[in-house]
């Protein structure tokens, strides 16, 4: 039973009387008698048992001393289980609150279980077996010892007829007893309930599991805040900042153990002199309850406890995954854990038995799961590694895998897999950072930062790219063709922020450097990018034999995938200078896009189409182009690419006097740009004029404060996903108020869709919509499904709806 504070767990038997009446009354619950014969030291479990124990009284749970803080939703699905199931297991990294959880939750439940709740806490039992773990029990439960060994039976037969509920707490390092004593007990008592508490699941038949996570982060506040309060009341509002609260409570992974030991704390320092002291965690987390025990007191002890409940092999492989920052997939973990000790194939189950023991954590990433680590077994896991002298091995191999992975995405690039692996790359991103950061030998990190550079450029990492090439080029000077590959790929990321400048630098070096080196796929690339910053200077002339140089190169060297880039940028280029053969390049590139399965491309020839015909003043094929780019962009996190596409919309929309449409979509695109860290005016002074002239237009329409309203509204979608679902000729968001708003949000719509619009407004089905159009009814529902998606609507009625108010709008 779990007395500390009490004084129940009495140090021997001349105290058990004194121990007992403080906790049950003198007298008021009836006579108590002991038996100190049966006290077992070992345990520190006096043998006290109440007169008419079950009958006197109800239940056996200790008062609590301090509030109980959020788990609503769990105490709710734990009081749901215990409805039907006769054993709820709670399962959790240690201090993450099982036991309070499970105390409160059989609190709440008392009234269904009228022989009685009661608490048996096995923390202190040392002894396996499941005769053991009944004699704890029926101690707990005050059954009375009427001499007979066979304690398992004697407590089956107490409750063969009663409606109770067990508390069994601490069953990690008694599994197996714990597993068995529940079978045997449930089998021979119809009426009886167990919650468990345990790290690892029983593995019992009919056992239900729920996970206890992490408190989430306004209620990790609330608890540390009542516990530092406690334990200085005059704390004041400035000491207790709620982003300081936030950020302390995110560092300490949201465990109640941690923040109830970082409260204590706070009696000397303030929050952000914790927050400081966290790289130490478990130097700084001590100093818990006196009465508890030992591996309650302090979180190394919390974890360490955990440790020594794992096999050697279990451990082994808790250190190595250590390595990983921000999860893992298990093919990473076979990657990297294995060899020295651990075959590849043994890396599952022993993953499989660290997510039993809840060491590593489970969560999805697409369809397939993917592990982590709280940060604070991640670092205790890292100090092991680290006195182990195998840290650097590891992270050697960490490296080595990420940098795989990353050129085998940069090798297939142009294929049907983009947008699976840009998100396999912002999945991984916070690993990519660590093994950026783990240079585990001179200029290694440039390799990977090269490799990296469509998720750079593509993935929406813009800032992040510029920043690492930038640190890495200048730790690693020496002249290596990874130092020249990150070198173009530095001049790209500046030439999409619009810093030419820079970018000119780095192509000055690269182009020496080829020559030095003798690499003529160096020398290519550096003249494809001196092209790059000529098209973004407004000279796309000047761009397009640089792109055929670099393209011939390349081709020449058997470079297909270098070679189809530079075809990409060169049709492009050939569009914008109106140059001989453009629509023939363009139709090059678009045919073997398609027969690849290649998106990212495709919107870049179908944006730069729609701005050409913008430039010719077809603005209806220009909408519909950067329509079409936008919907080849669903998937991608490329903000400046999705920004220049909004841009070309707002542009024909403002000139078609859709000026509040004009307005909001300046407003999207801003948002992205901001987080690109670049504008409109990176991609040529012609981009920059048709801006300014878009919003000088658009203001002396609307009038500022209206442009402003509509354009605060546009910017707060600063996610390229977000942006890409609108209805993107609308002024705001699509929903059932807003469809007269929508009455000439037509623009998106192909003649076709038109149409089938209003074939639907007459109630027709997609099969009579195909008999009266003449085309199958399979490209019927793909017309209704596009017609939606494009809309923003979820059913066709949204469509008869829309398709009405725009006949009364015109």
């Amino acid at each position: 039973m779990r007395r500390h504070e009490q004084g129940w767990e009495a140090a021997g038997a001349a105290d058990a009387e004194a121990a007992a009446r403080q906790w049950y009354g003198d007298g008021s619950q009836g006579t108590l008698q002991f038996d100190v014969s049966r006290t077992d030291t070992s345990s520190s479990v006096l043998q006290a048992v109440p007169a008419s124990a079950v009958v006197s009284r109800t239940g056996g749970l200790p008062a609590a001393l301090t509030s109980f803080v959020g788990r609503r939703q769990e105490l709710a699905e734990i009081g749901r289980l215990l409805e039907t199931a006769r054993l709820v297991t709670l399962t959790g990294a240690g201090g993450v609150g099982k036991t309070r959880l499970a105390l409160e939750a059989a609190a709440l439940s008392t009234g269904g279980f009228p022989d009685g709740v009661w608490l048996v806490d096995l923390a202190p039992l040392r002894e396996t077996g499941a005769e053991r773990v009944a004699g704890v029990a029926a101690t707990a439960l005050r059954v009375p010892d009427l001499g007979t060994p066979n304690a398992l039976g004697r407590l089956a037969e107490h409750l063969s007829e009663r409606r109770a509920l067990i508390v069994l707490d601490n069953c990690e390092h008694l599994a197996d007893a714990c597993a068995a004593f529940a079978k045997s007990l449930l089998a021979a008592s119809p009426e009886l309930h167990i919650l468990a508490t345990s790290r690892h699941t029983l593995g019992v038949t009919g056992e239900h599991v729920l996970t206890v996570p992490p408190l989430p982060s306004d209620d990790a506040v609330v608890l540390l805040r009542d516990r530092a309060t406690a334990v200085r009341p005059d704390l004041r509002g400035s000491d207790m900042d709620q982003v300081q609260l936030s950020r302390l409570c995110s560092d300490l992974d949201g465990l109640p153990l941690a923040i109830e030991l970082a409260a204590s704390r706070l009696r000397t320092l303030t929050v952000d002199q914790v927050v400081d002291r966290l790289e130490d965690r478990f130097a700084l987390l001590t100093g818990g309850c006196r009465t508890a025990l030992p591996h309650r007191r302090t979180l190394r002890g919390m974890i360490d406890w955990s440790h020594e409940l794992c096999a050697p092999a279990e451990r082994l492989l808790w250190q190595r995954l250590s390595v990983f920052a921000g999860g893992f997939s298990l093919e990473a973990a076979e990657g990297v854990c294995a060899g020295d000790g651990i075959e590849e194939r043994e890396v599952a189950d022993l993953l499989d038995r660290l997510v039993g023991q809840s060491i590593v954590l489970t969560c999805r990433s697409g369809h397939l799961p993917r592990y982590r680590m709280l940060e604070t077994i991640r670092q205790y896991g890292r100090e092991r590694l680290a006195g182990s002298g195998a840290e650097e091995t590891l992270l050697r191999r960490h490296h080595a895998y990420f940098l795989a992975l990353a050129e085998d995405i940069d090798a297939s690039w142009l294929g049907p897999d983009q947008v699976a692996n840009l998100a396999r790359l912002r999945t991984e991103h916070t690993n990519l950072l660590a093994a950026l950061d783990n240079d585990v030998s001179p200029g290694s990190g440039l390799a990977l930062a090269g490799a990296l550079r469509h998720h750079w450029c593509a993935g929406g990492f813009l800032g992040e790219g510029r920043h690492q090439l930038d640190r890495l080029l200048a730790a690693a000077p020496e002249a290596t063709l990874a130092r020249g590959r990150a070198l173009w790929v530095a001049a790209w990321v500046a030439q999409t922020q619009g810093d030419l400048a820079a970018a000119d630098r780095w192509l000055d070096e690269a182009e020496v450097l080829g020559e030095r080196l003798d690499d003529p796929t160096l020398r290519a690339y550096a003249r494809g990018f001196r092209g790059v910053s000529a098209h973004y200077r407004g000279r796309p002339d000047e761009a397009i034999p640089c792109y055929e140089d670099a393209r011939a190169a390349l081709a020449a060297l058997g470079d297909e995938a270098g070679a189809d880039f530079w075809l990409l940028a060169l049709a492009c280029s050939r569009l914008r200078a109106d140059a001989p053969h453009a629509v023939e390049t363009a139709e090059q590139w678009m045919s073997a896009a398609e027969a690849r399965g290649e998106r990212w491309g495709r919107a870049r020839v179908l944006m730069t189409l729609g701005h050409d015909a913008w430039v010719r003043g077809d603005r209806e094929a220009a909408r519909a182009l950067a329509c079409s780019a936008l919907d080849c962009m669903r998937g991608f996190n490329d903000h400046a690419m999705v920004a220049r596409m909004l841009e070309l919309l707002a542009w024909a929309a403002s000139a078609e006097g859709g000026h509040g449409r004009a307005a909001f979509l300046l407003g999207v695109a801003d948002s992205l740009w901001q987080i690109a860290g670049s504008t409109i005016a990176a991609f040529g002074p012609e981009s920059a004029r048709d801006h300014a002239r878009c919003v000088e237009r658009t203001v002396a329409a609307l009038g500022p404060a209206s442009y402003a309203e509509a354009f605060t509204e546009g910017s707060r979608y600063d996610d390229p996903g977000r942006a890409l679902e609108l209805p993107l000729d609308a002024p705001a968001p699509a929903g059932p108020g807003s469809l007269i708003a929508l009455a000439d949000a037509t623009g998106s719509l192909s003649r076709r869709e038109r149409e089938v619009a209003a074939l639907v407004t007459k109630g027709m089905t997609n099969r009579q919509i195909a008999s009266a159009l003449g085309f199958s009814p399979r490209t019927a529902d793909r017309h209704v499904a596009n017609i939606l998606a494009k809309l923003g609507f979820g059913c066709r009625a949204q469509i008869a709806a829309w398709w009405t108010a725009r006949q009364v709008a015109s």
